[in-house]
């Protein structure tokens, strides 16, 4: 194994990824009763209305204190961007393009960097209106309004980033999934979508 793979994620980094993803996924379905009433039969998966809210306030303080944290011990792969970097963004990683292309990206490319930096603003948001929403009246009407349409609307953004990254961890980028599945991703793959972060690690 070790002659065609590279390790590309710990357990550590797994668990907590995986983590993170049930607890969103939770939040979601828990949500969708709240978010609107055409949703409420999703209800049923917890009990009833007052199931949903409980589990949906657990599923918040767990995603919230696992995303940030995740966020975190990523912060400097994530928030550094160089040339490289900026070649993708201005190609669009390539995605709009008939021709293949083909970038110097290091761990995480710039897509991923952004999806990483969104979702830990969009964690810090739902968090923060989340309290204001928790008891709303221990705080002046407008904030719980504004932190209702800030909450609403960051959920939306969440699921629609959510779902891209689903995409192109699998079907879009075959082969990127193996990573956060089994820790280690084949060589031949690694070279040609983190061809930086190879030479750093695989040579």
């Amino acid at each position: 194994m070790a002659s065609r793979y590279v390790e590309r994620f710990s357990a550590k980094e797994r668990v907590l990824h995986w983590f993170v993803t049930i607890a969103f996924f939770i939040l979601v379905f828990s949500g969708l009763g709240l978010y609107s009433r055409l949703f409420t039969g999703w209800f049923d998966l917890f009990g009833g209305g007052k199931g949903a809210i409980l589990f949906h306030k657990i599923a918040g303080l767990l995603f919230f204190a696992s995303s940030l944290l995740l966020f975190l011990s990523h912060r400097k792969e994530i928030t550094t961007f160089d040339e490289d970097d900026r070649d993708w963004v201005t190609k669009r990683g390539g995605y709009l393009s008939r021709e293949e292309e083909h970038f110097n990206s290091g761990k995480f490319n710039a897509g991923q960097k952004l999806f990483g930096i969104f979702i830990g603003a969009a964690t810090v948001a739902l968090g923060v209106s989340g309290v204001f929403i928790w008891a709303p009246t221990a705080f002046p009407r407008l904030i719980v309004q504004f932190s209702l349409l800030l909450h609403g609307l960051t959920f939306v953004l969440a699921v629609m980033f959510v779902i891209v990254h689903i995409y192109l961890a699998t079907i879009g980028n075959p082969g990127t999934l193996e990573g956060m599945l089994y820790g280690h991703v084949r060589r031949i793959w690694a070279r040609k979508h983190h061809p930086k972060w190879y030479r750093e690690v695989g040579e």
